[in-house]
């Protein structure tokens, strides 16, 4: 089951405090941008923050998932969804220690 949009929209919405804010359509799913930095994914309507050791100090009781079969475990986010300060804080937290992304390699042409 894909997610919808207006989940998506909602969670954006909470976390518009935590800098520019962005997500795209990703492999059905979506992703969710912190100033161009992917920082969680949504995936059958829920929402799963990349994990940091920051955010697990914030988060305290952490509850790891993988947002598809095949992925890594990340933070699943489910009884604060709501709380925009507190879900703020946590995609501010994580963005500060996510690594910058990778540079996209030019295509060459054959």
């Amino acid at each position: 089951m894909a997610s919808d949009a207006s989940f998506v929209e909602y969670i954006v919405e909470q976390i518009d405090n935590a800098g520019d804010i962005t997500f795209k359509k990703m492999f059905g799913e979506y992703g969710i941008f912190c100033n161009g930095k992917i920082v969680a994914l949504v995936c059958e309507n829920q929402l799963f923050v990349k994990p940091t050791d920051g955010g697990r100090a914030f988060i305290g009781n952490a509850v790891e998932a993988p947002p598809y079969p095949g992925a890594k475990p990340s933070f699943l986010i489910e009884n604060k969804i709501d709380d925009g300060k507190w879900l703020s804080e946590l995609i501010k937290i994580s963005y500060k220690e996510l690594p910058e992304p990778k540079p996209k390699k030019k295509k060459t042409k054959k």
